[in-house]
């Protein structure tokens, strides 16, 4: 069986689909890290079956919101002298502001480069958000 040690102080990034932990782990930069990382993939889960797992011995920022439109079944676990101190549960955000980009032509922030893009969400089952500007409908499947 392997065995990947607990952490003393940093994050665990869990509940990942298995399978999706490398493209969150390359989207993070972690490949370029020089603190101890740990990506754990089709680890054995009673919750989900197999998920994939991230182990960062260090703090460091990560925005949450894009965590949660790549995989709203997320959890974060904030890690300190080897115990969990807080654990966050990511989901969904209602609305996004610089995460997903409108592929409407159309739509103004294709022509004005310097306008936030800003989604709202419509269905949390089919990730679907809705352009503030021009309506269009964009389904999130991959920000990475």
């Amino acid at each position: 069986m392997l065995t990947i040690n607990s952490i003393k102080n940093g994050l665990v990034i869990d509940h990942i689909k298995a399978g999706e932990g490398i493209k969150i782990f390359n989207f993070l930069n972690l490949d370029k890290a020089d603190f101890t990382v740990a990506l754990i993939m089709n680890a054995n889960s009673d919750k989900c079956g197999k998920k994939d797992i991230i182990k960062i011995e260090t703090r460091i920022d990560i925005d949450f919101e894009i965590l949660g439109v790549i995989d709203p079944n997320i959890t974060i676990d904030i890690i300190e002298n080897e115990e969990i101190k807080e654990k966050i549960k990511l989901t969904l955000p209602e609305k996004v502001e610089n995460v997903i980009k409108c592929k409407n032509p159309r739509c103004v922030t294709s022509i004005e480069p310097n306008i936030m893009h800003i989604h709202y969400l419509v269905d949390e089952e089919t990730k679907e958000y809705r352009c503030h500007y021009c309506d269009d409908l964009q389904k999130v499947t991959s920000l990475y």
